[in-house]
């Protein structure tokens, strides 16, 4: 499994917590050291099912700084999934990339659910 992450995000520590202590094996990558890239990225929203816009992270600073709110509705999913791919930041994470699975966010239930 990979469990991409950024180490200072508390919602990936949570999750870093939860995978140790429940024995998932996982290589863990930097969100922002090595940026998903686009095939990555669109592979796993297909893999996933959710909408393109649950793969943002609404909460960071460049979302706010590129007025993304407001930009995304007019934007085709290419230049989406080109943004994403641009700046690891702009991702929603932690993401957990497994056989058949791809979670987004940390929300134990839905992780539980998977194992």
């Amino acid at each position: 499994m990979q469990f991409i992450c950024y180490p200072k995000c508390t919602a990936c520590q949570k999750a870093r917590k939860w995978l140790d202590a429940n024995g998932v094996a996982y290589d863990e990558r930097h969100i922002k050291d090595e940026n998903p890239t686009f095939d990555e990225l669109k592979a796993w929203q297909k893999q996933s099912g959710l909408p393109l816009r649950r793969f943002f992270n609404t909460s960071g600073l460049q979302y706010k700084e590129l007025h993304l709110k407001d930009k995304l509705p007019t934007m085709s999913e290419e230049e989406q999934f080109k943004l994403l791919a641009s700046d690891g930041m702009l991702v929603k994470r932690p993401i957990l990339v497994g056989g058949g699975f791809v979670l987004v966010g940390f929300k134990q239930d839905e992780w539980e659910a998977c194992f």
